[in-house]
């Protein structure tokens, strides 16, 4: 299951990575810190994910 998780947490970066960037590309704002809030989100998963393995071990 944590495996899952860890992907969700890379796919959710990678889509806000390319929010991110198209929001430049398009230099709409609003889209651009949309993108910047998913990888923050996806990095916070990330992160929550390591330290279970952490605690695991």
């Amino acid at each position: 299951m944590s495996g899952e998780q860890k992907a969700e947490a890379k796919g959710e970066q990678a889509k806000g990575k390319l929010k991110e960037t198209a929001g430049r590309l398009t230099g709409n704002e609003r889209l651009t810190a949309e993108g910047r809030a998913e990888q923050a989100k996806g990095d916070a998963r990330q992160a929550k994910e390591k330290a279970k393995d952490v605690f695991k071990h």
